[in-house]
């Protein structure tokens, strides 16, 4: 899952937020200098994807850009649930995803030093184009690819998968709903089983 998914399934826990928004930046076991909530919420973050990425709905929406992107597929895919999750943000919170992002990003400068290097040098790019809200449109996603297959030096081709994200719609949000019920319940479980140890 992409930024928006992970943040979402910390469960308002804002340390655990912290690390499952930026456990991708962390290798390995290097996270064991940080206060133990922010662990958790990496080790959250890592059985999220290890979930998704053995899941067969996800599985299914991959296979349909695979021609085309390759390994990038998942990447892809990842991106497009995080379109369908702000998209229908009101069907998961009561907070409108506009106050929910601007919180999200007081907690991140608020916290700053705590952050890995590559968040640090993420992070005004992320607020200057609140990626997070404008993950709702296709325009913000557009975007986003755009930056993805320039960050692979033009290999991935991501830039062109908005057609197909067009080409499937109902497809891909489908898949994204159905996975998604099944994604929150596991999340939750493995969220109330670290918050108690």
């Amino acid at each position: 899952m992409n930024f928006l998914a992970h943040i979402y399934l910390s469960f308002d826990h804002p340390e655990i937020t912290l690390g499952n928004f930026f456990a991708d930046h962390i290798r390995g076991n290097k996270y064991k200098h940080l206060p133990l909530t922010i662990q958790k919420g990496i080790l959250l973050h890592r059985e999220i994807d290890t979930y998704t990425d053995t899941h067969p709905i996800p599985k299914k929406s991959s296979k349909r850009l695979h021609k085309n992107y390759g390994h990038y597929s998942r990447v892809i895919v990842d991106i497009f649930y995080d379109h369908f999750l702000a998209k229908n943000w009101k069907e998961y919170s009561n907070v409108p995803l506009k106050e929910y992002v601007q919180v999200f990003y007081h907690l991140l400068e608020r916290n700053y030093e705590l952050l890995p290097s590559k968040t640090q040098n993420m992070m005004p790019f992320m607020l200057a184009d609140d990626w997070l809200y404008n993950y709702s449109n296709l325009k913000g996603i557009s975007q986003v690819l755009v930056g993805m297959n320039r960050r692979t030096k033009n290999k991935s081709k991501m830039n062109l998968a908005i057609q197909d994200l067009e080409a499937h719609y109902s497809d891909f949000e489908k898949e994204f709903t159905a996975f998604f019920e099944e994604l929150i319940t596991f999340s939750r479980h493995k969220f109330n089983s670290l918050c108690e140890n």
